[in-house]
């Protein structure tokens, strides 16, 4: 399945096409905003792979929009779109934390690669981090950090961590087990559905609090599905004692920044 780019530009006809071309020559899932806080908030409902942000929005500075999406912790790339080529410019866009830096009008070959680049570049960072409800899934590290206490880490293993990372990039969505096998395993020889299932027994003793009964990692009819929103009922009693809890997270944090936006 592939990626997802946030589109935020509130240029209509520049916005439709960027989304259809991504579509079609990148293979991208795309979703699209024309502004600010709109794109904020899509950005706090669901997994996405990149943004790619106009500065010139109409609610609010793209660069004060970018800065929002850093300091709620997203790590994605954030590539700026912008009329505007002066040093000054460039170098405020970079400040607000923009990953990189495209003046209109561009070929849109150009963008692809460079969106390629950083995806793959941030795909294979020893920092890359992926939020799945009450934990910071490190894939590159194989662990999982329960935000609520950083020094508690659940380690994985290869299996589990690409299950995981796989089922994430899902988006929510359910993904066979012939294709878990196929993505995982690679379809071995003595590589069955009772190797999955046993492997998705072990994540869940992991994560779950009642394997048996599982809320983040969900058997679906013809396969499985991560639930990336569900928090735990610990998350819940956390946060109403004021030590933590949803709050915590960045998408919830941007949905108070675009809700003060909007």
């Amino acid at each position: 399945m592939g990626q997802k780019v946030l589109i935020i530009e509130d240029d209509e006809l520049l916005c439709v096409s960027l989304a259809e071309q991504l579509r079609s020559s990148g293979g991208y899932r795309v979703d699209y905003a024309y502004t600010a806080s709109d794109g904020l908030k899509k950005l706090s409902l669901s997994p996405i792979d990149a943004v790619l942000l106009d500065i010139g929005l109409p609610d609010m500075d793209g660069r004060e929009a970018c800065r929002q999406i850093r300091s709620s912790g997203y790590q994605i790339p954030v590539i700026m779109l912008t009329a505007h080529d002066g040093e000054q410019d460039i170098v405020g866009g970079f400040d607000s934390g923009a990953t990189d830096y495209i003046t209109k009008p561009f070929r849109f070959r150009e963008l692809l690669v460079r969106l390629r680049t950083h995806l793959r570049i941030h795909e294979h960072h020893e920092d890359t981090e992926y939020r799945i409800g009450r934990y910071r899934f490190q894939p590159n590290a194989r662990c999982l950090v329960d935000h609520l206490d950083s020094k508690d880490k659940i380690r994985l293993t290869v299996k589990e961590s690409a299950i995981l990372k796989y089922l994430y990039r899902s988006h929510d969505k359910v993904v066979p087990r012939a294709v878990m096998l196929k993505e995982v395993w690679g379809y071995g020889k003595d590589i069955s559905t009772h190797t999955l299932e046993t492997h998705i027994y072990r994540l869940r003793k992991k994560i779950e609090e009642n394997a048996d009964e599982p809320v983040f990692l969900r058997t679906e009819y013809g396969g499985y599905r991560l639930n990336i929103s569900t928090t735990s009922a610990n998350d819940e009693v956390g946060a109403q004692d004021g030590v933590g809890g949803d709050e915590d997270f960045a998408s919830d944090r941007l949905q108070g920044l675009a809700a003060k936006s909007s």
